[in-house]
């Protein structure tokens, strides 16, 4: 393995090869680790897409975790309003929904994991995050109702 010890020889001969060489890796374990962690996530996600067949097919209750400045300014049509800060003291309002699907939205899909994860410990299990939040549903150019 002459090519290999050649390698190393030339990480050797100055320091910033062996940063260039570090920064190397850091950046590839930093776009592998979310496809890393995928599977090791308490909640489900699904797509924009996935969202709008479960929507349409299954009648999947869409729940909007934003402030309510946020939600004001726009949300999934016919989505429910609970902010994040209130959803513990708020489950009774969603008991009725135990049987239905539960999509469960943010601004950027980074807070709705914690909130299907307190969902389906309440017994929520049909419960799942929408990948990428309200900001996907946008870039989708899926419609925002302004009421």
């Amino acid at each position: 393995m002459p090519s290999m010890e050649a390698f190393f020889v030339f990480l050797q001969k100055n320091p910033f090869n062996m940063m260039l060489f570090g920064g190397a890796i850091a950046t590839g374990a930093m776009l592998l680790w979310p496809l890393v962690m995928r599977p090791f996530r308490a909640g489900r996600e699904v797509s924009v897409a996935e969202a709008v067949q479960l929507i349409n097919r299954k009648d999947a209750l869409v729940l909007d975790l934003r402030d309510t400045g946020e939600f004001e300014a726009g949300h999934i049509t016919g989505a429910r309003h609970i902010p994040e800060k209130q959803l513990a003291e708020r489950l009774k309002d969603l008991e009725k929904f135990k049987g239905r699907s539960i999509i469960v939205a943010c601004g950027s899909g980074t807070r709705s994991d914690v909130a299907v994860q307190v969902l389906r410990r309440n017994g929520f299990g049909e419960s799942v995050s929408l990948s990428g939040g309200i900001g996907a549903w946008q870039q989708a150019g899926m419609p925002l109702d302004k009421r």
